[in-house]
This record gives C-alpha cells, sequence and structure tokens, in this order.
C-alpha cells in the first residue's frame, strides 16, 4: 500500500501568534513588561512583549508617559 505524502506551506498567520506591531495609540504609554525582559533587551536589542501585547525594543524612559491602561488592567487582574 503506498502512503501519499502531501507537503503543505503554512500561511505566518497560522504559526505565529497574532501580536500587534502597530504604533497607533501604543506609543504614547508606558508598558508593563516583566524586569528580566527588559534587562536582556538593554543588553541583546531583542524586542519585548507588554502585557497589552505591543512588541517593541525598549529605547526610553517609560517615567515620561502615562501608563498603559490595558497594561494596567491586566497587572490588576492578575494581581487579584
Amino acid at each position: 500500500m503506498a502512503m501519499d505524502v502531501v507537503n503543505k506551506v503554512v500561511p505566518e498567520s497560522e504559526t505565529r501568534p497574532d501580536v500587534s506591531h502597530d504604533d497607533g495609540d501604543r506609543e504614547r504609554f508606558a508598558h508593563y513588561v516583566q524586569k528580566d525582559k527588559i534587562t536582556q533587551s538593554a543588553v541583546t536589542g531583542d524586542p519585548v512583549i507588554a502585557l497589552c501585547g505591543k512588541v517593541w525594543v525598549p529605547n526610553r524612559d517609560p517615567k515620561r508617559f502615562p501608563v498603559c491602561p490595558e497594561c494596567k488592567e491586566i497587572y490588576e487582574e492578575m494581581m487579584k
């Protein structure tokens, strides 16, 4: 009995999580990220992922911006 082998190319949308890279309003906020990830990013230049899903390489002083309301809400739910 012969077996047919089927190769399928899976679109990236099926292999990667749906993470936002938009610049929209998220650029106006300071976001919550694990502290060790911030340190790692500073050393390696790798991007971080905030609780709200924003992906970026931190390079600004977060104290200059208001806290992201989405990140804050998620963090408060986690602490309950």
